[in-house]
Parts: C-alpha cells; sequence; structure tokens
C-alpha cells in the first residue's frame, strides 16, 4: 500500500471517461490498496481512479468520518440504476484542495457495482454516502463538481482554477 499523488484540476485524465475494469487480478487489488491508503493519508471521504492517475472504472468511499458503523466501500464498473430528489450541500474535491462549493445533486441513489472480491451489488442510500457515491461516479465519467455550480460561482473561481491547473501541469 503506497500512498500516491493525487491528480489536480487541469491535468487531462480527470476529464476522460474511465475504462471498465475486465478482471480483478492483482494489479487492480494493488490500486485499490493504494487508493485507500491515499484516502486514508488525504482525510478524503472517497476517491476515483482518475484522481491517482488511473483511467479506471473504480472509486473507493470512506464515510467512517461521519458514522462509525461504515469503513471503506470499493465500487468497481459501477453504474447508477436511479436518483430521486434534490439537495443543495456544499462539496469539495481532493483535486481541487481548499475549494468548497454548494451543488445540487440527488438525494438517493441506487448503484449497482463489483466488490474487490468480484461479487455484484446493488445499493440505494441517501444522505452523505449518496453524495459521494454521485461524486466519485462523475470522476469516472470525466465530470468535476464545478461542472455543476453556477456560472457566477466559477468566474469567481477563475483565478484559483487557472493557478491549480497551472500547478497540475507542472
Amino acid at each position: 500500500m503506497a500512498v500516491r499523488p493525487i491528480v489536480l484540476y487541469g491535468d487531462p485524465v480527470l476529464r476522460e471517461k474511465a475504462a471498465p475494469v475486465g478482471k480483478i487480478d492483482r494489479t487492480i487489488k494493488n490500486l485499490v490498496a493504494d487508493m485507500i491508503a491515499t484516502l486514508k493519508h488525504a482525510n478524503g471521504l472517497g476517491l476515483a481512479a482518475p484522481q491517482v492517475g488511473e483511467s479506471f472504472r473504480i472509486f473507493i468511499i470512506d464515510i467512517s468520518a461521519l458514522d462509525l458503523t461504515e469503513s471503506v466501500r470499493v465500487f468497481i464498473n459501477p453504474e447508477i440504476l436511479e436518483t430521486s430528489g434534490e439537495v443543495v450541500m456544499e462539496e469539495g474535491c481532493l483535486s481541487f484542495p481548499g475549494i468548497y462549493q454548494k451543488v445540487q445533486r440527488a438525494e438517493r441513489v441506487r448503484v449497482r457495482a463489483t466488490s474487490l472480491e468480484g461479487k455484484e451489488f446493488t445499493l440505494s442510500v441517501s444522505g452523505m454516502l449518496a453524495r459521494a457515491i454521485l461524486h466519485e461516479y462523475d470522476h469516472l465519467e470525466g465530470k468535476l463538481f464545478i461542472d455543476f455550480i453556477s456560472p457566477v460561482s466559477r468566474a469567481l473561481l477563475s483565478g484559483k482554477l487557472r493557478k491549480l491547473a497551472a500547478t497540475a501541469q507542472l
């Protein structure tokens, strides 16, 4: 398990549609282990493979800081089956350090994915877990949370975003 650098806004991998995982082999298991170490090190709630430079359809969520009954959840080749409701909450993203914005998302989500053990599962959730799933799923589609903020908010962030993108190019 190695802590990997988190890809910052401006890196093209964040805008790519991630490739499906074919076989859950040692390489994929090592990637997930590295993602877990990276997420814990960054004190985040979720992390998608593109955020560590790997364009695979994998994300992890760990909301144990908010709910002690939770542990790290792994989603491989996830599909959003259904969403409902709407709620606006402030969001941040590890690829946008220090930037937080109000984002409207579905309140509830039903998702199907494969676990690290290769078992398919379906999950229907609401609240912060639903928001995190939708946020991380967007990363696999090449979408970023700033794509969902108002043009005015985006204009106000333009300087910070340019600076971040310049850092990502180094």
